[in-house]
């Protein structure tokens, strides 16, 4: 990868810090720097304010065409853009499912009705979209999703259960994976539909976080309705574009990701050699041993985003990052607590949890509790290490119990 930039990236970055710097007034500045891990620290209503203001300036769809509303930047402007954003200690996203997941699986399977009807809108943060894919029992494992869908006339009819689905209660669209074919098993049978929320088959329970928060919910669906023309991909074809959903997770936003990493480990190394912590040869140790881990962290990204400019097509580089980031982050929340010692059990003045009830973390506390989530979320490690020992080490494929 050349690390050398061209003149028009140079001023590309200028634009970016520019506008940040003309956009991050008034009540967004309560914003900076904040709104990362865990997101308990900012109001959600404000980050999607946010989204709406990035919006207006054309950086929430810079991947997408111009055709449809995009900025159409390239890979690296694309990453450009991320590291700018997170050096300039731009506000914490919120997790914009739809800008994300949905709308490249609509650029890559939709068709051109669902194109036109529902990417606009996500490009300008009119609607918030969010995930229907894990259940109760299907989890790592999305083959084993029972949420059923029957189509009744031009309508398709839902009932089952969702969990984990990210900020339901704010989202105004659910892309959901649901059985559609009767006595279908495993990968067959499964469809991809589009769901809108406001509607009286649709309700949402909220999951309460061990930080206080709860951006996660369970959401049910009895006898909820779609139009028959909001699937994606052909009936039975769920589990293709579900997959490809996937693929869209992790990509340009990997080095803005290594700059706040780094950020919050150049933050945890001065507050050690402040208190006194670093002249602890353990301590040290374990501060040095995530440096290094955060330079080899970053060249395997690197090599991903290689890998990924060279073809397009994400590669085992995607499922090592994530297996080694989520491991990386996990561990800094534990050295946090390491170095804070006592004090970083003592809950802090000022914050205020779900529906107003007191629950005081400040970011480090966040940090070491949420970070537990990483190694979970978006493909377990477990799930991760299969990827490689199956598709990269040529290993036997894990038994399945029966």
């Amino acid at each position: 990868m050349d690390f050398t930039y061209s003149i028009t990236e140079k001023e590309f970055v200028d634009e970016v810090r520019t506008w940040l710097e003309e956009h991050i007034v008034g009540e967004f500045v309560s914003l900076r720097g904040k709104g990362l891990t865990g997101h308990d620290d900012v109001p959600p209503e404000l980050q999607i304010e946010w989204e709406k203001e990035l919006a207006k300036g054309g950086w929430l769809g810079i991947d997408f065409p111009k055709s449809i509303g995009g900025r159409e930047c390239s890979l690296v402007e694309q990453v450009l853009f991320h590291k700018t954003y997170v050096e300039a200690l731009a506000p914490g996203r919120i997790p914009n499912m739809g800008v994300t997941l949905l709308g490249p699986t609509l650029m890559a399977f939709g068709t051109k009705e669902q194109q036109s009807r529902f990417v606009p809108p996500i490009l300008s943060g009119d609607e918030l979209w969010c995930q229907g894919y894990s259940e109760p029992d299907a989890g790592s494992d999305l083959s084993n999703v029972h949420t059923k869908a029957e189509l009744q006339g031009d309508e398709w009819v839902l009932n089952g259960q969702k969990v984990w689905t990210s900020l339901a209660q704010f989202a105004d669209w659910i892309f959901v994976v649901a059985r559609t074919g009767k006595d279908s098993k495993r990968h067959s049978g499964l469809s991809y539909l589009l769901v809108p929320m406001e509607q009286s088959g649709v309700s949402i329970r909220p999951i309460i976080q061990i930080t206080g928060g709860a951006e996660f919910n369970e959401t049910f669906f009895t006898d909820a309705r779609t139009s028959k023309e909001n699937i994606v991909g052909q009936e039975g074809e769920g589990w293709k574009v579900a997959m490809g959903t996937l693929s869209f997770e992790r990509g340009a936003s990997t080095l803005g990701q290594q700059v706040s990493f780094r950020q919050e480990l150049d933050e945890l190394m001065a507050e050690a050699k402040s208190t006194g912590r670093w002249d602890d040869p353990i301590v040290r140790q374990k501060l040095t041993e995530s440096y290094i881990g955060l330079e080899v962290l970053r060249y395997n990204q690197l090599r991903m985003l290689t890998a990924l400019a060279a073809d397009g097509v994400p590669g085992a580089e995607q499922s090592i990052g994530k297996l080694y980031w989520a491991s990386w982050h996990r561990q800094l929340g534990e050295l946090w607590m390491l170095v804070r010692g006592a004090s970083g059990m003592i809950a802090c003045n000022g914050y205020t949890g779900h529906e107003g009830k007191s629950y005081s973390l400040d970011r480090e506390q966040r940090t070491f509790l949420y970070s537990r989530a990483h190694t979970i979320y978006g493909g377990s490690n477990q799930v991760q290490r299969n990827i490689i020992g199956e598709r990269v080490l040529g290993l036997p494929k894990e038994p399945k119990n029966n």
